[in-house]
């Protein structure tokens, strides 16, 4: 990914760092598991997560080649969150009960690494130069009234 990202800037293009996407079949694969209670919450859960919706990716996406232009962007909404917040509210959009916690030894067994730091490391990132430099505004700035939107 490195490598595509210093090609991509050198040949004088944009490279989009895109969030979780959620919106229309983009997290139906975690629903179900959600609503199975299969997508556990792992220790503290205090890794971030940003996320954005499928149609503000988009719009980003188009004002990025619109405006030919150059650099990296996060393309992400307003609201990174630890997953201690967005996956019980994910849970509670879907109308599933609330997500088991388990320990990080136990998750590290049963999903591997990646998932264990995403759920306990993750960072969150920022949308700001997107919105300064393309003139980008999410129609959907937090994950918490879009999940509520897309799961209704």
């Amino acid at each position: 990914m490195r490598h595509v990202e210093e090609v991509t800037l050198k040949a004088g293009g944009a490279v989009l760092r895109y969030g979780a996407f959620y919106g229309p079949g983009a997290t139906d694969d975690q629903v179900e598991l959600v609503r199975k209670r299969q997508f556990p919450l792992v220790g503290r859960a205090t890794g971030h997560s940003s996320w954005i919706h499928l149609d503000d990716a988009a719009s980003a996406t188009v004002l990025a080649v619109e405006q030919r232009a150059t650099g990296v962007f996060n393309i992400v909404d307003d609201d990174p969150a630890p997953a201690s917040e967005w996956l019980p509210h994910l849970a509670s959009c879907a109308g599933a009960k609330r997500p088991v916690r388990i320990p990080v030894w136990l998750a590290r067994l049963l999903a591997g690494d990646q998932a264990v730091v995403m759920m306990t490391e993750g960072r969150g990132f920022s949308n700001a130069k997107a919105k300064r430099d393309l003139g980008w505004l999410p129609r959907h700035p937090s994950w918490r009234q879009g999940f509520a939107e897309a799961l209704a």
